[in-house]
């Protein structure tokens, strides 16, 4: 995964996918995203899991917004199809929420939640600096815990 923190803040350049149906909905996610100072946001918009790979032949996301209004069976594909796509494997995902009712799709692969009450510039920027931040440990923590195997499978000989 290309490291895009550095002493927990993000980088000028951050590649966002952002995955959703509803028009409005995702042009004010973009809007807050761009109002983000001192980055450069590039975004894609993707609707469903064949736009989303679609996208990814000429996209290389650092990260990734859902809306949670695409149902939830979709999210579900998508999630999944994310989490097993070589491209964006080690890449965060957010799922954007529209209320803290509805029950949470759980995934070892969702990062973090955002209510779209909420959303904001420095929520996004928050949002975005944790999860690339928690991405990157858990990144490093499996390669510690691979060399440390390796390791001590060398000792055991």
């Amino acid at each position: 995964m290309e490291t895009v923190l550095q002493n927990a803040e993000v980088k000028e350049q951050v590649n966002v996918l952002l995955i959703g149906n509803n028009p409005i909905e995702m042009g004010r996610v973009l809007d807050n995203l761009h109002k983000i100072r001192g980055h450069k946001i590039t975004t894609e918009s993707a609707f469903d899991l064949k736009s989303i790979m679609e996208r990814l032949l000429r996209f290389r996301p650092n990260f990734i917004l859902i809306d949670d209004n695409i149902g939830k069976h979709e999210l579900l594909a998508a999630v999944e199809s994310l989490s097993h796509n070589k491209k964006t494997r080690d890449v965060p995902i957010t799922v954007l929420k529209n209320s803290n009712y509805k029950e949470a799709m759980g995934s070892s692969s969702i990062l973090d939640y955002l209510l779209k009450q909420n959303l904001s510039p420095e929520a996004l920027y928050n949002t975005l600096k944790n999860s690339l931040k928690l991405r990157r440990t858990q990144l490093y923590l499996y390669q510690a815990y691979k060399k440390r195997k390796q390791q001590l499978l060398k000792v055991m000989r």
